[in-house]
């Protein structure tokens, strides 16, 4: 089976977004075999048929290495990250971003593995087993009680970046990429956004250039 090791796959340039369109192209992302990755967790997944991904993707089906996490913490965090950034468009290959980007911090790290390790546990103790099957509303009430903790706030700082500074969000969000280089948005799909209402005229006056 081929899959997409999005763990091992190097970093995607936003600039890669078509300059006129904003269309967001295929992703350019390795393929591998599943025995190549051999680190202490494994996560691994499809992308659903017919979604934004699946036309971009080169394989239905994703995997990630984790180095110092094991699988199951490393689903953990992915709960998690859906608790705190909840987002039914994004895939589970997005959130396991957020375990990518945590384990590699833990990797050398035995401060910040122990913190992860201790505050995955801690979830699993209040769900009374596993976190990961616990119900939507036990998940944030669980989360809820540890706002402000040194745990939480690990994962909810790493969110912001992991979650939406990548390709496979832009493409979902419809964000066509950087654009300050290439001129700045007004010619580049200012108002082209299908997720948020249109503005009235009142709101769009002629663009100013200078």
């Amino acid at each position: 089976m081929r899959i997409i090791p999005i763990g091992l796959a190097p970093s995607l340039d936003t600039a890669s977004c078509g300059d006129e369109s904003g269309e967001v192209p295929k992703l350019d992302l390795p393929l591998a075999r599943r025995e190549f990755l051999k680190g202490t967790g494994l996560l691994f997944g499809t992308i659903a048929a017919g979604s934004v991904l699946a036309a971009l993707a080169p394989s239905p089906v994703w995997a990630l290495e984790l180095k110092a996490l094991s699988k199951a913490e490393g689903e953990g965090l992915m709960a998690m990250g859906r608790v705190l950034y909840p987002h039914k468009k994004l895939p589970d290959a997005v959130y396991a971003l957020l375990a990518k980007d945590l384990d590699a911090k833990a990797v050398g790290d035995a401060a910040a593995a122990t913190q992860l390790r201790a505050g995955l546990a801690a979830l699993n103790q209040a769900a009374g087993g596993n976190f990961i099957k616990a119900t939507a509303a036990k998940k944030l009430e669980i989360v809820k009680a540890i706002e402000g903790q040194p745990f939480f706030n690990t994962v909810r700082g790493q969110c912001v970046t992991s979650l939406y500074d990548n390709d496979m969000a832009f493409a979902v969000f419809g964000y066509p990429g950087s654009a300050w280089e290439k001129g700045g948005y007004i010619t580049r799909g200012f108002q082209d956004l299908k997720w948020l209402p249109a503005p009235s005229a009142q709101d769009s006056p002629p663009p100013y250039f200078g």
